[in-house]
Protein backbone atom coordinates (compact mmCIF):
# COMPACT_ATOMS: atom_id res chain seq x y z
CA UNK A 1 0.00 0.00 0.00
CA UNK A 2 1.90 3.14 -0.97
CA UNK A 3 -0.70 5.39 -1.51
CA UNK A 4 -0.25 8.22 1.04
CA UNK A 5 -0.89 11.90 2.25
CA UNK A 6 1.72 14.51 0.95
CA UNK A 7 3.19 16.17 4.00
CA UNK A 8 3.27 19.11 1.94
CA UNK A 9 -0.58 19.01 1.63
CA UNK A 10 -0.64 18.40 5.27
CA UNK A 11 1.63 21.70 5.58
CA UNK A 12 -1.06 23.48 3.74
CA UNK A 13 -4.33 22.51 5.50
CA UNK A 14 -3.12 22.79 9.08
CA UNK A 15 -2.97 26.17 10.96
CA UNK A 16 -1.98 24.98 14.49
CA UNK A 17 -2.97 28.43 15.66
CA UNK A 18 -6.56 28.21 14.69
CA UNK A 19 -7.55 24.40 14.85
CA UNK A 20 -11.15 24.59 14.59
CA UNK A 21 -10.31 26.25 10.63
CA UNK A 22 -7.83 22.97 10.57
CA UNK A 23 -10.12 20.63 11.40
CA UNK A 24 -13.14 22.25 8.83
CA UNK A 25 -10.35 22.25 6.39
CA UNK A 26 -9.58 18.32 6.93
CA UNK A 27 -13.25 17.57 6.86
CA UNK A 28 -13.32 19.12 3.39
CA UNK A 29 -10.55 17.97 2.21
CA UNK A 30 -11.24 13.89 3.17
CA UNK A 31 -14.74 14.49 1.63
CA UNK A 32 -13.57 15.35 -1.74
CA UNK A 33 -14.91 12.45 -4.05
CA UNK A 34 -11.28 11.72 -5.81
CA UNK A 35 -9.52 11.01 -2.80
CA UNK A 36 -8.98 7.12 -2.07
CA UNK A 37 -9.88 5.40 1.48
CA UNK A 38 -6.19 5.75 2.32
CA UNK A 39 -5.69 8.80 2.04
CA UNK A 40 -8.92 9.86 3.31
CA UNK A 41 -8.34 7.94 6.66
CA UNK A 42 -5.19 10.03 6.68
CA UNK A 43 -6.99 13.26 6.61
CA UNK A 44 -9.28 11.97 9.16
CA UNK A 45 -6.12 11.49 12.09
CA UNK A 46 -5.34 14.75 11.36
CA UNK A 47 -8.69 16.15 11.72
CA UNK A 48 -8.74 14.09 15.09
CA UNK A 49 -5.62 16.08 15.59
CA UNK A 50 -6.97 19.47 15.39
CA UNK A 51 -9.95 18.04 17.30
CA UNK A 52 -7.67 17.36 20.61
CA UNK A 53 -5.87 21.10 20.36
CA UNK A 54 -9.25 22.24 20.89
CA UNK A 55 -9.57 19.60 24.15
CA UNK A 56 -12.93 17.53 22.62
CA UNK A 57 -10.89 14.63 23.21
CA UNK A 58 -13.63 12.48 22.97
CA UNK A 59 -14.76 13.04 19.46
CA UNK A 60 -10.96 12.82 18.91
CA UNK A 61 -10.87 9.21 19.83
CA UNK A 62 -13.57 7.97 18.44
CA UNK A 63 -12.62 9.22 14.84
CA UNK A 64 -9.42 7.41 15.18
CA UNK A 65 -11.68 4.55 16.25
CA UNK A 66 -13.45 4.54 13.47
CA UNK A 67 -10.71 4.46 11.02
CA UNK A 68 -9.46 1.17 12.73
CA UNK A 69 -7.73 -1.66 11.83
CA UNK A 70 -4.38 0.69 11.30
CA UNK A 71 -2.85 -1.14 7.90
CA UNK A 72 0.02 0.93 6.27
CA UNK A 73 0.77 4.23 7.02
CA UNK A 74 -2.32 4.23 9.57
CA UNK A 75 -0.46 1.75 11.29
CA UNK A 76 1.80 4.90 12.41
CA UNK A 77 -0.58 7.90 12.15
CA UNK A 78 -3.50 6.15 14.50
CA UNK A 79 -1.04 5.32 17.24
CA UNK A 80 1.15 8.33 17.04
CA UNK A 81 -1.98 10.91 17.05
CA UNK A 82 -3.59 8.74 19.99
CA UNK A 83 -0.52 9.06 21.79
CA UNK A 84 -0.49 13.16 21.31
CA UNK A 85 -4.39 13.05 22.50
CA UNK A 86 -3.47 11.01 25.56
CA UNK A 87 -0.35 13.08 26.36
CA UNK A 88 -2.67 16.37 25.95
CA UNK A 89 -5.21 14.92 27.49
CA UNK A 90 -2.97 14.34 30.95
CA UNK A 91 -2.44 10.81 30.08
CA UNK A 92 1.23 10.90 29.44
CA UNK A 93 1.17 7.05 30.87
CA UNK A 94 -0.93 5.80 28.24
CA UNK A 95 0.40 7.47 25.56
CA UNK A 96 3.96 6.34 25.55
CA UNK A 97 3.30 3.07 24.67
CA UNK A 98 1.51 4.17 21.81
CA UNK A 99 3.60 6.58 20.70
CA UNK A 100 6.40 3.68 20.99
CA UNK A 101 4.08 1.54 18.67
CA UNK A 102 3.87 4.34 16.12
CA UNK A 103 8.14 4.81 16.28
CA UNK A 104 8.66 1.35 15.87
CA UNK A 105 5.96 1.17 12.77
CA UNK A 106 7.40 3.94 11.26
CA UNK A 107 11.23 2.73 11.52
CA UNK A 108 9.49 -0.55 10.26
CA UNK A 109 8.20 1.12 7.48
CA UNK A 110 11.30 2.89 7.00
CA UNK A 111 9.16 6.60 7.42
CA UNK A 112 11.66 8.88 8.89
CA UNK A 113 9.50 12.03 8.96
CA UNK A 114 6.47 10.25 11.76
CA UNK A 115 9.77 8.56 13.15
CA UNK A 116 10.85 11.75 14.60
CA UNK A 117 7.54 12.82 14.55
CA UNK A 118 6.77 10.11 16.99
CA UNK A 119 10.25 10.32 19.39
CA UNK A 120 9.75 14.24 19.63
CA UNK A 121 6.54 13.34 21.34
CA UNK A 122 8.04 10.65 23.54
CA UNK A 123 10.73 13.03 24.44
CA UNK A 124 7.56 15.08 25.49
CA UNK A 125 5.09 12.32 27.52
CA UNK A 126 8.19 10.51 28.97
CA UNK A 127 10.56 13.04 30.53
CA UNK A 128 12.72 11.22 32.41
CA UNK A 129 13.82 9.80 29.14
CA UNK A 130 13.89 13.10 27.38
CA UNK A 131 17.35 12.59 26.69
CA UNK A 132 17.25 9.34 25.03
CA UNK A 133 13.99 9.99 23.12
CA UNK A 134 15.93 13.11 21.26
CA UNK A 135 18.64 11.01 20.67
CA UNK A 136 16.55 8.72 19.19
CA UNK A 137 14.73 11.81 16.61
CA UNK A 138 18.22 13.19 15.89
CA UNK A 139 19.34 9.39 14.90
CA UNK A 140 17.08 9.35 12.62
CA UNK A 141 17.78 12.65 10.84
CA UNK A 142 21.30 11.57 10.28
CA UNK A 143 20.97 10.63 6.28
CA UNK A 144 17.91 12.25 5.51
CA UNK A 145 18.07 14.88 2.84
CA UNK A 146 14.84 16.26 3.35
CA UNK A 147 14.92 19.87 4.67
CA UNK A 148 11.13 19.75 5.72
CA UNK A 149 12.15 16.44 7.85
CA UNK A 150 15.26 18.06 8.79
CA UNK A 151 13.33 20.87 10.50
CA UNK A 152 12.33 18.56 13.32
CA UNK A 153 16.48 18.82 14.50
CA UNK A 154 15.07 22.45 15.21
CA UNK A 155 11.87 21.21 17.50
CA UNK A 156 14.00 17.94 19.20
CA UNK A 157 16.56 20.85 20.36
CA UNK A 158 14.41 23.29 21.44
CA UNK A 159 12.10 20.84 23.62
CA UNK A 160 15.48 19.50 25.26
CA UNK A 161 16.54 22.60 25.87
CA UNK A 162 13.45 23.79 28.07
CA UNK A 163 13.82 20.33 29.49
CA UNK A 164 17.08 21.05 30.66
CA UNK A 165 16.29 25.03 31.41
CA UNK A 166 13.27 23.76 33.66
CA UNK A 167 15.63 21.58 35.54
CA UNK A 168 17.20 24.27 36.64
CA UNK A 169 20.22 23.68 33.82
CA UNK A 170 20.35 26.75 31.53
CA UNK A 171 24.20 26.49 30.65
CA UNK A 172 23.10 23.05 29.30
CA UNK A 173 19.55 24.37 27.70
CA UNK A 174 21.90 26.93 25.88
CA UNK A 175 23.90 24.80 24.10
CA UNK A 176 20.58 22.92 22.67
CA UNK A 177 19.25 26.14 22.04
CA UNK A 178 21.93 27.20 20.01
CA UNK A 179 21.96 24.01 17.94
CA UNK A 180 18.52 24.42 17.43
CA UNK A 181 18.71 27.99 16.30
CA UNK A 182 21.68 26.50 13.82
CA UNK A 183 19.07 24.69 12.54
CA UNK A 184 16.80 27.02 12.31
CA UNK A 185 18.85 29.10 9.98
CA UNK A 186 20.16 27.04 7.72
CA UNK A 187 16.38 25.11 6.86
CA UNK A 188 13.45 26.58 8.81
CA UNK A 189 10.68 28.37 8.54
CA UNK A 190 10.55 32.24 9.38
CA UNK A 191 8.34 31.67 12.41
CA UNK A 192 10.82 29.14 13.47
CA UNK A 193 13.93 31.13 13.13
CA UNK A 194 11.87 34.06 15.14
CA UNK A 195 10.99 31.62 18.24
CA UNK A 196 14.75 29.73 17.91
CA UNK A 197 16.22 33.67 18.32
CA UNK A 198 13.61 34.42 20.90
CA UNK A 199 14.29 30.82 22.95
CA UNK A 200 18.23 31.25 22.53
CA UNK A 201 18.21 35.29 23.96
CA UNK A 202 15.89 34.24 26.89
CA UNK A 203 18.29 31.80 28.13
CA UNK A 204 20.76 34.21 27.93
CA UNK A 205 19.56 36.48 30.05
CA UNK A 206 18.67 33.27 32.19
CA UNK A 207 22.84 32.84 32.34
CA UNK A 208 23.13 36.57 33.28
CA UNK A 209 24.49 37.26 29.15
CA UNK A 210 22.25 39.99 29.21
CA UNK A 211 23.66 42.41 26.53
CA UNK A 212 23.36 39.71 24.17
CA UNK A 213 20.21 38.94 25.16
CA UNK A 214 18.70 42.68 24.99
CA UNK A 215 20.42 42.99 21.29
CA UNK A 216 18.30 40.03 20.40
CA UNK A 217 15.43 41.14 21.35
CA UNK A 218 15.63 44.57 20.16
CA UNK A 219 16.08 43.24 16.84
CA UNK A 220 12.97 40.65 16.99
CA UNK A 221 11.09 43.88 18.49
CA UNK A 222 12.09 45.82 14.73
CA UNK A 223 10.56 42.96 13.21
CA UNK A 224 7.30 42.26 15.06
CA UNK A 225 7.08 44.89 17.44
CA UNK A 226 3.62 44.01 18.90
CA UNK A 227 4.60 40.40 19.82
CA UNK A 228 3.90 40.24 23.76
CA UNK A 229 6.44 37.51 24.43
CA UNK A 230 9.27 40.13 22.94
CA UNK A 231 7.91 42.66 24.86
CA UNK A 232 8.13 40.97 28.23
CA UNK A 233 11.63 40.36 27.80
CA UNK A 234 12.71 43.87 26.83
CA UNK A 235 10.72 45.31 29.59
CA UNK A 236 12.56 42.56 31.50
CA UNK A 237 16.19 43.38 30.02
CA UNK A 238 15.84 46.64 30.60
CA UNK A 239 13.82 46.88 34.31
CA UNK A 240 15.97 48.13 36.68
CA UNK A 241 18.73 49.24 34.54
CA UNK A 242 20.76 51.79 36.00
CA UNK A 243 23.80 54.52 35.33
CA UNK A 244 26.59 55.47 38.02
CA UNK A 245 25.39 58.23 40.23
CA UNK A 246 28.85 60.70 40.43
Amino acid sequence: MDERLDQSELDALWNFDDPIASAERFAQAAAEPDRSEVVRAELETQRARALGLQQRFDEAEALLDSLEPGIGQLGIRIPLERGRLRNSAGRSAEAIPLLEEALANARRDGDVFLAVDAAHMLAIADPERSAEWTRAGLAELENTRDRRTWRWAISLHNNRGWRLFDQGAPASALEEFAKALTVAREDGTDDQLFWAEWTLARCLREVGRTGEALAIQTELARKRPEDPHVQEEVAALTAGTHTIEP
